[in-house]
């Protein structure tokens, strides 16, 4: 796709990474580096700045977030940017692509802008995006909260889970966005910016910086909630586990009593009419006394775990 602006000055070229063809042209006819090109390729490509000097191209390559989850979780693609003399390129894949729109638009709202202004006004524009993402994600875990409230169980906390994957891919996104804007700020063509581009690129890292700090916090809060509900799981167990033992060592009581009874051997009580009934008071007497032994020994434990 390419579109004129800048009164027909300037122009930009938008390419899909599946679009070998218009890869290759990007090469033969402007002189885009192979290597380049590579970079924009790869979907595991991490965000970076360059520049050449000596065939004047500047490359940036930015962290994108997906509009549409992916496994039950948002993530984010890397999309290529490259300003050379009056042209800028992007390179994207299908997840990125709707960037496409947001570049046309600006356009279209501000025909006069540079390839350079551009690109850094496309900048706030991708981090701003984010941000609807980030905000269904912090609705997402407040339902999640409400329920797990309710009821703590394994598959919601599996689904908060992959909220908490999500938004470590989103906050790593933005970190590697914020620091790769504020490396262009020591590259070579920063220095003979015009103060309209200084300003808005000033703008995209205001903007980076705030999606890092909302990612960061919203990653936190999950991590948290995640936490709280497992100990929560894991007292329950406990609970469970220390009700099935009481409940073992009850039990053991006529057993061990009915058992030594049983053996055959004498014993006391052997030839006594009512023998069954001595037996099973013997139990009873025993049973109770574990018991009362058992609940002073909870209860001791209780208090001191909750004094």
């Amino acid at each position: 796709m390419k579109t004129v602006f800048g009164e027909g000055q300037f122009r930009w070229y938008a390419t899909a990474t599946s679009d070998t063809g218009g890869l290759k042209r990007l090469a033969s006819q402007f002189n885009i580096d192979q290597e380049i090109l590579t970079y924009a390729q790869d979907p595991h490509e991490r965000a970076h700045v360059e520049y050449d000097a000596d065939t004047g191209t500047f490359l940036l390559i930015f962290n994108v977030a997906h509009r549409e989850k992916i496994e039950n979780h948002y993530d984010a693609s890397p999309m290529t940017f490259i300003v050379k003399d009056h042209e800028l390129f992007t390179i994207n894949d299908e997840h990125t692509s709707y960037v496409n729109d947001l570049i046309a638009g600006f356009v279209k709202a501000h025909p006069e802008v540079t390839p350079i202004e551009l690109l850094f006004n496309a900048l706030f524009l991708v981090s701003d995006a984010f941000f609807p993402l980030v905000q269904d994600v912090d609705a997402e875990w407040r339902h999640y909260t409400s329920s797990l409230r309710e009821r703590t169980t394994k598959s919601k906390l599996l689904e908060l889970s992959d909220l908490g994957i999500g938004l470590i891919y989103l906050v790593a996104a933005a970190k590697q966005n914020a620091v790769v804007i504020r490396q262009i700020k020591v590259q070579q063509p920063y220095h003979r910016l015009s103060d309209s581009a200084r300003e808005q690129l000033d703008d995209a890292e205001i903007e980076a910086n705030q999606l890092v700090e909302m990612t960061e916090m919203s990653s936190q809060i999950i991590g948290q909630l995640s936490d709280t509900y497992n100990n929560v799981l894991n007292n329950n167990l406990n609970d469970i586990m220390r009700f099935m033992t009481v409940w073992s060592l009850l039990l053991a009581i006529p057993t061990i009593v009915t058992g030594f009874f049983g053996m055959n051997v004498a014993l006391p009580l052997e030839n006594a009419p009512h023998a069954w009934l001595i037996v099973t008071g013997i139990a009873a007497v025993l049973w109770l006394a574990m018991g009362l032994m058992l609940r002073h020994s909870m209860r001791k434990c209780n208090h001191m775990l909750h004094p």
